[in-house]
C-alpha cells in the first residue's frame, strides 16, 4: 500500500513539475501563435474602445473569440484607458501583447511592448473640430430623406441579402442616400473597420501625390535595397496592381507573412520591403497586404515632413470629402496601415464610394488626376478580376469567375471595395449606384453581396 501512495505521490509531483515547465516555456517564450492571437486580441479591442466608443468584453467575445482560432477564446485582455493602453494574454499573462491608442491616430500594435515610445514618437494628427452637419442632407451632411420605395426596404430588410453580422448598409442613388439599415448595436455614428478596403483608400492617397507631381506611376527603385537586385526593376504601378513579383503569404489561418506582419513586426513597412522576389515582376499577381503598407511608407516619404505626412490623409482627402469619422491607423513606427486600418462610419464608406464614382470629383474640385479612377478600375496586366488600382472588378466569390457578376443582375461596370469578414462598397457608375455593406461575416459563411447589389440595381433602375 505505502508503494501504491509513494507511486502516485511521485506521479503527482511529475504532473505538477510538467505544468510548471509547460508555463515557464510559455510564459518566457511563448509560440509566435499565441503572441499573433495575443496581439490580433489587443488591436482589435483598443482600436473599438477608442475610435468606435464600444465595450471592451463584447469587442473580445463577439469581434475577437466568437469567430475566430479556437486559441483566442482563451484570451483574456485589461484596458487602461487613462493611459490608452490594452493589454492582452492567454488567461491575461501568456503571450503578453499591448496596443497604445494615439490622438488621430488610433491604436497601434506594440510588438516590442515599449509603448512609453510608441507614444512619444506619435505625431498627432487629430480629427478637424468640424463636423458633417446632422439636419443637413447627405452627403454635405447626415440627414437622409430614404426611398418610399417599398421593394426597396424589402430588399435591405431581408436578413439573407443584408447576411449574417450585418452590422450597416447603406444604398446611395444619384448621389443621395436612399436606404440605410444597421444591427444591434451599431448606428450611423459607429466608425467601422473596413479591413482591405483601406488598400483601395492608399491608392486614392497615392493619387493625391501624383496629382501634386510628387510620385510617379512608373517610378522605380523604390527602396534603397532594391536598388542592388532584381527588385529595381519593381514600378510603383505594379505594386498598386499586386503584381510586384515579392514573395508575401496572404494566409490568415496560422502565422504567416501577413499576420507576423500585422502582430509581431513593429516596423511593418521594413518587413515588407526585404521580401525576396518569388515571381517574375509585372508578370504574377499575388495579393498582398505588405505591397500596401510599402506603398504607405513610400507616400509617407515623397511627404518627407513626418508631421506633414500623418496628418495627409485627412488634410487631403477625408476632410475635403466630408469623412469626418475616418482615422486611417499607424504601426509603431508611424506608417500608416495602408494594407487594413481604416476605421470610418458607413456614410463616410459610402461618401468614398461616391467619390470614385464621380472620378475622384467632389464639390466641383478635381481631388485625384484626371482619369485616374479609370486607370485604377483598367484590369490589372497581371489578374483578369483585379484592378490597377486595388479594387476589385468581380465581386466577394467571383474572383475565379469573370464576368460571374452578370447572373446577379450586375452591369458590367460595377466594381468593389472587398474587406475581411465581409466589408463591400459596390459601385455601378452606369446606375448611379453606390452599396456599402459592413459587418462581421467570415468568409466561412459564403455571403455574398451580388444578390442584394443586384436586386437594388432592379429596382432602382
Amino acid at each position: 500500500m505505502r508503494a501504491v501512495v509513494r507511486f502516485i505521490k511521485w506521479l503527482l509531483g511529475l504532473v505538477i513539475l510538467a505544468v510548471v515547465a509547460l508555463f515557464a516555456w510559455l510564459y518566457f517564450a511563448p509560440p509566435e501563435l499565441i503572441r499573433v492571437g495575443s496581439g490580433y486580441s489587443a488591436k482589435i479591442v483598443c482600436s473599438n474602445v477608442f475610435i468606435a466608443g464600444r465595450d471592451p468584453n463584447q469587442v473580445l467575445a463577439v469581434d475577437v473569440q466568437a469567430p475566430g482560432h479556437p486559441l483566442l477564446k482563451l484570451m483574456k485582455v485589461s484596458v487602461d484607458k487613462e493611459r490608452g493602453l490594452v493589454s492582452a494574454g492567454l488567461l491575461w499573462v501568456l503571450g503578453k501583447s499591448v496596443a497604445v491608442e494615439r490622438d488621430g491616430v488610433g491604436c497601434a500594435s506594440v510588438p516590442d511592448g515599449n509603448t512609453g515610445k510608441a507614444r512619444q514618437t506619435s505625431l498627432r494628427s487629430a480629427p478637424s473640430a468640424a463636423a458633417a452637419q446632422p439636419d443637413t442632407l447627405w452627403p454635405e451632411g447626415e440627414r437622409v430623406d430614404a426611398s418610399q420605395n417599398p421593394e426597396v426596404a424589402k430588399i435591405v430588410d431581408d436578413a439573407a441579402m443584408a447576411g449574417t453580422g450585418m452590422r450597416a448598409i447603406v444604398v446611395v442613388k444619384n448621389g443621395r442616400v436612399v436606404a440605410e439599415r444597421y444591427g444591434d448595436g451599431f448606428s450611423a455614428k459607429t466608425p467601422l473597420l473596413g479591413w482591405s478596403m483601406t488598400k483601395t483608400v492608399t491608392t486614392a492617397i497615392v493619387g493625391t501625390l501624383i496629382k501634386d507631381g510628387k510620385m510617379a506611376i512608373d517610378n522605380k527603385r523604390l527602396f534603397t535595397p532594391w536598388k542592388a537586385d532584381g527588385r529595381a526593376a519593381i514600378s510603383l504601378g505594379d505594386m498598386m496592381a499586386m503584381s510586384s513579383g515579392l514573395r508575401f503569404n496572404e494566409d490568415y489561418g496560422d502565422v504567416a507573412d501577413v499576420t507576423r506582419m500585422l502582430y509581431l513586426e513593429p516596423d511593418m513597412a521594413g518587413f515588407a520591403e526585404a521580401q525576396p522576389l518569388a515571381g517574375e515582376v509585372g508578370k504574377v499577381f499575388s495579393y498582398s497586404s505588405g505591397t500596401a503598407v510599402m506603398l504607405s511608407r513610400l507616400w509617407q516619404d515623397a511627404i518627407g515632413d513626418k508631421t506633414k505626412a500623418l496628418a495627409w490623409p485627412r488634410t487631403a482627402l477625408f476632410e475635403p470629402l466630408g469623412m469626418h469619422s475616418a482615422v486611417l491607423e499607424t504601426d509603431e513606427k508611424g506608417t500608416f496601415v495602408g494594407s487594413s486600418y481604416l476605421y470610418a462610419t458607413a456614410h463616410d464608406w459610402a461618401r468614398f464610394g461616391q467619390f470614385l464614382l464621380q472620378g475622384g470629383t467632389w464639390n466641383g474640385n478635381q481631388i485625384l488626376p484626371t482619369g485616374f479612377v479609370d486607370w485604377m478600375r483598367e484590369p490589372a496586366p497581371a489578374s483578369k478580376v483585379y484592378g490597377r488600382g486595388q479594387l476589385w472588378i468581380e465581386g466577394p466569390g467571383d474572383e475565379e469567375r469573370p464576368g460571374a457578376g452578370a447572373a446577379a443582375g450586375l452591369p458590367k461596370d460595377t466594381y468593389w471595395m472587398e474587406g475581411h469578414d465581409g466589408q463591400t462598397v459596390a459601385i455601378v457608375p452606369s446606375e448611379q449606384l453606390v452599396v456599402v455593406r459592413l459587418g462581421l461575416t467570415p468568409a466561412k459563411l459564403g455571403y455574398r453581396p451580388q444578390a442584394m447589389v443586384g436586386a437594388l440595381v432592379k429596382v432602382l433602375h
